[in-house]
């Protein structure tokens, strides 16, 4: 039996990291550094995918070098952001179009896209984006949401995931505790986010309060000026407001900790993170020498973080029985695609 995504059969649980890798394939090099990082989970980007045999090969060496069945994630939400494209994988709309089409076709596309993934070995999205956008929302993330309002972004998150869950593939809720409001880009400054908790609770939070009882979150790199002055991410007011008034018990991830939002080196922002509740840290596009330093900083995984990372992995199962060409006809009749 292969182990779960923990530890190794009778090992220690792995380190509190999801990390990328560097390109198409694994070498030898690589292959020995992940063995010893031993990394909980990986992350994939176009610089790792060329065709669904070449990423099939990769993701089952990944899960050989960590010796179990770790977690291998992606960002497949549809439009810009989408690392499998075609001609080999569909070109997904943004989450804000698919919207428009309702909360079938959400499903339908989720699982559809899901089985994508999961057919060369990749179990994880980090999909659906809970957060609201409204006119003066970021570029870089507002057609990515599904809508302006906290109840319709609730109810095609909920769609999404479930098609993603259908297909065999864990959703990641993003962006705890929620970016819509945010005026900057996060992968570069520090978004601030100036409103009251009560006002927040009712809007901004409502979609992760909904789906709260999915398996794996992803915290926002923004600062809620009412509870501190450092990022969500680093922030234990932050993390126990996710955790008690949002009531999200699942897996919880940093976003990417090599982001402009955050300061310090790549391990200080790993011991912040780490001691401000979250349960893994996201690295993504470092060099090798960061990505040991933000292992080392990260440590194993503790054992609240093992019980909620078993817990989520749990929920893997195989796609469903459904044929692709019978979901994609049921989408055509719903869209006209």
């Amino acid at each position: 039996m292969t182990p779960k995504g923990t530890a190794p059969q009778g090992g220690a649980p792995a380190s509190a990291t999801i990390l990328g890798v560097e390109g198409l394939a694994l070498g030898r090099d690589e292959r020995a550094f992940l063995r010893d990082a031993d990394p909980w989970g990986f992350i994939l980007f176009a610089r790792n995918v060329d065709t669904p045999a070449q990423v099939a090969r990769l993701t089952a060496g990944l899960r050989e070098a960590v010796g179990r069945d770790a977690l291998v994630m992606t960002d497949q939400e549809g439009g810009r952001v989408q690392r499998l494209r075609s001609p080999h994988w569909t070109d997904w709309p943004a989450a804000m179009d698919s919207a428009a089409d309702g909360a079938r076709a959400v499903h339908l596309r989720h699982r559809l896209m899901g089985r994508e993934l999961r057919a060369v070995g990749i179990d994880a999205n980090a999909a659906p984006c809970l957060d609201i956008a409204d006119d003066a929302t970021h570029p870089f993330l507002r057609n990515r949401c599904f809508g302006t309002d906290a109840a319709s972004v609730a109810a095609m998150g909920r769609a999404a995931a479930d098609g993603l869950l259908a297909a065999g593939v864990l959703p990641i809720v993003k962006h705890m505790p929620g970016h819509g409001r945010t005026r900057v880009d996060s992968h570069h400054d520090l978004p601030v986010l100036d409103a009251g908790l009560d006002d927040l609770d009712a809007t901004d939070f409502a979609p992760f309060r909904a789906l709260a009882d999915l398996p794996l979150g992803m915290t926002a790199h923004i600062r809620l000026t009412r509870l501190d002055d450092r990022p969500a991410t680093a922030s234990a007011a932050a993390i126990g407001l996710i955790r008690d008034r949002i009531g999200f018990a699942g897996l919880l991830m940093t976003d990417d900790i090599g982001m402009n939002a955050l300061s310090g080196t790549p391990a200080e922002r790993t011991t912040a993170a780490i001691a401000a509740g979250c349960d893994v840290v996201l690295a993504c596009n470092m060099t090798r020498a960061e990505f040991a330093a933000v292992t080392a900083a990260a440590g194993r995984l503790s054992p609240a973080a093992v019980a909620r990372a078993d817990a989520a992995l749990a929920r893997r199962g195989p796609p469903d029985d459904d044929e692709d060409d019978a979901l994609r006809a049921k989408l055509a009749a719903l869209t006209g695609d």
